[in-house]
Parts: structure tokens; C-alpha cells; sequence
């Protein structure tokens, strides 16, 4: 069987664009590369007017959503996968259902996505690229700052933190108050695109929904519960995971407040560029996975916290180790805005 086009039509226009990539009626212009991982890469693009799309202003943006993610300056950031097989596929096509769903100011938008089939290294074979299209971000990640503020060893001041970490919770919001509610399922600074305003609070993003999907899940048995803990060490970045991501019960009900607890892991990460179980792998014999577990929460040293203790607080009342126990989004919304209003008199 020969390979087809799947989804939306994109391609290389490499002889007369000279690598440039076409997803759908709209065309772009690779300007360099921003980042991998795994089989995806992600590049800054510069859309290219053509004949077609200059004839109508709206052309540019007619595949959009919303208008007002229309780039002025034309760059977007396009990320591209390699599919080398149908689990693959399946999955970046449940991440563009995923993200199709939501629109919020602190979640990445999809803007276009396109799915094209491509030879394989064995005769005959076929694979597949995908190619999805976001807004551009050029400040980076949450990451990227916390660890550049690590290193000089410096610390966001707390309404700052408190800020930014206000919009995360926005963005998941948006997501919990779903019927039925979505996880995001991989919360950690690495995912959370920050962009500096003057004069204004930084703006957060919440991006990569790879890992995202319906937050309840009703394990009744000890086969279900270990299929869910190997699904989660595949999608779920460990030192931001919840405990009954690691130790799943054969009876249990997961929802989404396993985000909650990546959360306060991230909430603690905005502070001090880590989050609060890393440090076990620096020990001898130190298990990332019974630190999580009995929720053993290690702060930095010094007669001088760089953070007031509300602040402590407020980020182990979200790592209660009992997910019944643990609050939910709502009520962590509630907690920062008295926290923000608190520190900004």
C-alpha cells in the first residue's frame, strides 16, 4: 500500500523556497531552530506573503481561531515531529485534537496543524511529519529564567512569582472546568513560556499538551493500576509528578488534581529554579520516587529565606500526598489572589 496524505496538506517547497515549509494556504520561511526533544523540533518561522495570500488581507489569518493571534511582524514558532510508526501518529493526532479545544490567554494556541505522509528508509515504507503552528515566544521558558536567575543567584521578587504562577492557574482552570474536566498532565516550568512586558506582569503561557487528556480515571484493579503508572513515567515528568502517578492503588480514582500537585511542585520551582524533590538525586542512594511518595519537601538553607513563610505554605498545602486531600484549582485560585493582594500593599 503506497503512502497518502493524511490531514491537511503542507510540504517542503525545496527548490524554489529553498526549505521552506508550506502548511496548508499559508507559507513560512525557517529562520533557525529553538529547540528538541525526542522526535520534535521546533523552529522560528517568518511567514512569506505569496501571490495567493497577498490578493486578501485576511488570508494570513483566515485559519485562525482568534484574529488577534495574527503575528504582526509575521514570525510564529512551528513545530515539527517525525512519526516513525501508528502509536505515534495517534498520538500527535490526539495532541492537535487536545489543543483544538482550548482558547485562553495562558494557554499556547494551535493556530494550524498538518499531518503529511512521507517515504520510509525501507522500501515500500512510509512515515509521517507533522507540522503545528504557535504563536513565538523568544524569552523562553520558565525554565530558561529560573535557571539563569539560579545562577546569578538571584530570585524573582514574590508578587512577581505570585504572577506568574496566578496565570498558570488560569490557564488550568480553563482546562478543569472542562465537562468532563482535562488534565494537563505534565505542569513544570519547562512547559510554561514566559514573555516580559514592560510596565506590566510577565506574561505565562501554558503550552505542550502532549500529555493531556480526561483527568478521571477509575482504576479498579492492580493491572490497571500499573498500566497507569507506565503511562505516566512515559508522559509525566518525574520530579513534578504526583504520588499516585508513582504508586498507583488497584482501587483509586485520579482526576485531575494530579495537576495540583505539579503545581505546587512549579509554584516552589518559580522560587528557587528546581523543584522540591531534585535535590535527592544529588544523594547517595536518594530515590526521586520515596521522596515524592512520603512527600518529603526539602527547603534551601539559610538564616534568611528569600520567601516569606505564606509562601512555604502555600506550596505544601498543594502537595498533600493524599490527592483526596489536596485542593482544587478553584481553591488555588482563591489562595494566590489573597497571597498577591497580601504582598502588593
Amino acid at each position: 500500500m503506497g503512502c497518502s496524505f493524511s490531514g491537511l496538506n503542507a510540504f517542503y517547497d525545496a527548490v524554489n523556497g529553498g526549505g521552506d515549509v508550506w502548511i496548508n494556504e499559508n507559507r513560512f520561511r525557517i529562520e533557525r531552530q529553538l529547540g528538541e526533544g525526542g522526535f520534535a523540533y521546533v523552529y522560528l518561522v517568518k511567514q512569506i506573503q505569496t501571490d495567493s495570500s497577498a490578493a486578501t488581507d485576511e488570508a494570513s489569518g483566515k485559519k485562525f481561531k482568534d484574529p488577534s493571534h495574527v503575528s504582526d511582524d509575521g514570525m510564529y514558532a512551528m513545530k515539527k515531529v517525525l512519526i516513525q510508526n501508528n502509536e505515534q501518529l495517534k498520538l500527535v493526532r490526539e495532541e492537535i485534537r487536545v489543543s483544538s479545544l482550548f482558547s485562553h490567554p495562558n494557554l499556547l494556541p494551535l493556530l494550524d496543524h498538518a499531518i503529511i505522509a512521507v517515504k520510509g528508509k525501507q522500501e515500500g515504507s512510509c512515515n509521517h511529519e507533522a507540522y503545528l503552528l504557535f504563536p513565538v515566544h523568544l524569552d523562553g521558558t520558565l525554565l530558561d529564567n529560573a535557571t539563569v536567575m539560579k545562577a546569578k543567584k538571584e530570585f524573582f521578587p514574590p508578587v512577581t512569582v505570585l504572577q506568574i504562577f496566578r496565570q498558570l492557574c488560569a490557564g488550568l482552570k480553563h482546562m478543569h472546568t472542562f465537562d468532563p474536566p482535562y488534565a494537563h498532565n505534565d505542569v513544570k516550568p519547562g512547559n510554561v513560556l514566559i514573555t516580559w512586558r514592560k510596565g506590566q506582569p510577565p506574561l505565562a503561557v501554558l503550552m505542550d499538551f502532549g500529555s493531556a487528556g480526561t483527568a478521571k480515571k477509575e482504576i479498579r484493579s492492580r493491572t490497571e493500576a500499573l498500566q497507569l503508572q507506565e503511562w505516566a513515567a512515559e508522559h509525566c515528568s518525574a520530579p513534578f509528578r504526583a504520588p499516585e502517578l508513582w504508586d498507583c492503588p488497584s482501587h483509586a480514582d485520579i482526576d485531575e488534581r494530579t495537576d495540583i500537585w505539579s503545581l505546587g511542585c512549579t509554584l516552589y520551582a518559580i522560587m528557587y529554579g528546581v523543584s522540591p524533590f531534585e535535590y535527592v538525586l544529588g544523594e547517595s542512594g536518594g530515590s526521586l520516587q520515596l521522596a515524592i511518595v512520603n512527600c518529603q519537601i526539602k527547603w534551601p538553607p539559610g538564616p534568611s529565606p528569600p520567601y516569606p513563610e505564606p509562601l512555604h505554605q502555600f506550596v505544601t498545602w498543594m502537595l498533600q500526598p493524599q490527592a483526596t486531600i489536596r485542593p482544587r484549582i478553584d481553591d488555588v485560585v482563591i489562595h494566590v489572589d489573597k497571597l498577591i493582594s497580601k504582598f502588593s500593599t
